[in-house]
């Protein structure tokens, strides 16, 4: 089974397929909608061949739908008809949790998307639950305020990853994985890091899965 997977972020929307080596992109913004992020992806991997489409979701999604339109996108995700616009199968996950299962190997992990804005998701024993750290409040705003891109700009490099040490630290219980667009390496000691290009690789992985999601499904 060929599968579609696509990363919906604040910034880009990256796609790649099964059998591709290199993903694609294309920029989102404030203003995309799901629409318009359907028709852009199609026409993007236009010449790729997939039957399902697997996508990670910037926002809480229950049963396999978002229930909130993204915070960093424009509006319309909530009761769009994905697979009608996909003309195929379609399953949505939590972006962080889709980065989180492709960064899994074993035992308890809690997984930090810097990004546009803040991503999270934790792993206990092989069990996935997405959560909604960054809306979370911090000091005089919340932690992505802070420690997303908002932050980055705002604050500077130097500051920025002070405030990233300082939020990483709180969050010490539990092994980390942080996925980053920066380079943090006085946080190596209490995480392991992801730069920016490995976020193509894990979408890679999570084809994968995704696949095996997908059969499941469709046998059941």
């Amino acid at each position: 089974m060929n599968v579609l997977a696509v990363d919906v972020g604040g910034t880009h929307v990256k796609v790649l397929a099964t059998g591709q080596s290199e993903p694609r992109k294309f920029v989102s913004g404030p203003k995309l909608t799901a629409e318009q992020m359907a028709a852009e992806v199609k026409q993007l991997a236009a010449d790729w061949q997939y039957e399902v489409v697997s996508i990670g979701y910037p926002g809480p999604v229950l049963r396999g739908r978002p229930i909130n339109d993204p915070y960093n996108l424009g509006p319309g995700w909530v009761g769009f008809d994905y697979e009608k616009a996909f003309g195929c199968p379609v399953k949505i996950i939590n972006d962080a949790a889709m980065q989180a299962l492709g960064s899994y190997k074993t035992g308890r992990m809690l997984f930090l998307g810097l990004g546009t804005g803040l991503g999270s998701a934790m792993v206990i024993d092989g069990e996935l639950e997405p959560m909604e750290l960054g809306h979370l409040p911090y000091r005089k705003a919340t932690y992505e305020d802070y420690i997303g891109l908002r932050g980055l700009q705002r604050f500077g490099k130097k500051k920025w990853r002070e405030y990233v040490e300082d939020i990483v630290a709180r969050q010490n219980s539990l092994p980390l994985w942080l996925s980053s667009n920066c380079h943090v390496a006085s946080v190596r000691a209490q995480c392991q890091l992801c730069a920016a290009a490995s976020v193509d690789c894990l979408i890679h992985r999570e084809s994968s899965f995704e696949t095996r999601c997908f059969a499941s499904r469709l046998e059941a």
